[in-house]
């Protein structure tokens, strides 16, 4: 019995240690994703030291054991790993490259990660400017929404030098259920752009299929069950249905509360649009999905979950 209580001493004191031994992680951004994703750092050792534009927003992060500083630069005073979770490019170059932004006070070899959904060609030029300061600087956008960063399963869609990947990965790791490395810095946002193209395309179907079947008399949980058992069936279908009252748990059971915003939807297309543009790439869908939920956001659903599609549909047409 005594070698057993021994050997747990042992295991803990070890255990201990390997907690106290992992560096502090700065966090920049503590909005509906960046608070659970920091929280889920925090559920796996790592010391946050994390800040955010708005003081409010970090007081569940700071009642959850993090350090709260005062400004970006400060947080890059404190840290050498820092991951940033910002809405918009303007945001993430302020962050970066503002008067109190991480660069004015970088640590040469520190490992920057911008898990912003943002233009591919600002995360290049961020990492030219991280260069210049002796840092390396990685794109690692998501895909999961609000549940998935709550319950540590985003998938995360990594850009950068290949030799710095498995330093990211540790850190990505325990926020998210699949890192995958997409290649050079700005491929990360190329893949979750072309991954938010295809997802509004498929929302806006499916919010037209369940409209049309609800206006022809199908009970739309039925219709839902038939295009799930069937060649229709996608995610927006399965795992997300925009009709009220066909799934709980999902944003159009909760007046489109929550989720991923119309807002940011539009926002990720306007930059599918741009990079088709740029690329002479034709994306006639994309292109009509952009102007549906640019519409959306002049007729007061921009703060609603990008589901809400059904009701702009049902209800104002286009």
């Amino acid at each position: 019995m005594s070698l057993s209580n021994k050997s747990l001493r042992i295991l803990l004191a070890v255990s201990c240690r390997s907690m106290a031994s992992k560096t502090p992680v700065g966090f920049i951004g503590l909005g509906n994703m960046g608070t659970p994703m920091a929280r889920n750092l925090l559920k796996h050792g790592y010391p946050v030291i994390a800040t955010d534009v708005f003081p409010e927003s970090c007081k569940e992060l700071q009642d959850s054991g993090a350090q709260i500083l005062d400004c970006p630069a400060e947080v890059a005073d404190k840290a050498d790993r820092i991951i940033t979770m910002l809405p918009s490019s303007p945001n993430v170059i302020e962050v970066y490259t503002g008067p109190n932004g991480i660069l004015k006070k970088i640590k040469k070899g520190t490992l920057l990660i911008d898990s912003s959904t943002i233009d591919p060609a600002v995360s290049k030029q961020m990492a030219v400017a991280a260069e210049k300061m002796g840092a390396v600087f990685m794109d690692a956008p998501v895909s999961g929404g609000v549940g998935a960063a709550s319950l540590a399963k985003l998938t995360f869609m990594v850009g950068g030098v290949e030799e710095e990947f498995n330093a990211a990965q540790e850190l990505l790791t325990c926020m998210g259920a699949n890192v995958v490395y997409c290649g050079q810095v700005g491929s990360g946002q190329a893949a979750k752009i072309c991954n938010n193209m295809l997802l509004a395309i498929g929302m806006i179907g499916t919010a037209e299929t369940m409209n049309l079947g609800i206006r022809l008399g199908l009970d739309p949980k039925l219709l839902a069950k038939i295009l799930n058992m069937s060649s229709g069936r996608c995610w927006s279908s399965d795992k997300y249905n925009p009709v009220p009252g066909v799934m709980e748990g999902v944003p159009s059971a909760n007046n489109y509360q929550g989720g991923f915003g119309t807002k940011l939807m539009a926002k990720d297309l306007g930059f599918a649009q741009n990079t088709a543009t740029n690329t002479q790439t034709p994306i006639p869908l994309g292109s009509l999905a952009h102007q549906i939920y640019r519409a959306m956001c002049t007729r007061g659903y921009s703060n609603k979950d990008f589901s809400s599609v059904f009701q702009f549909l049902r209800e104002e047409g286009i």
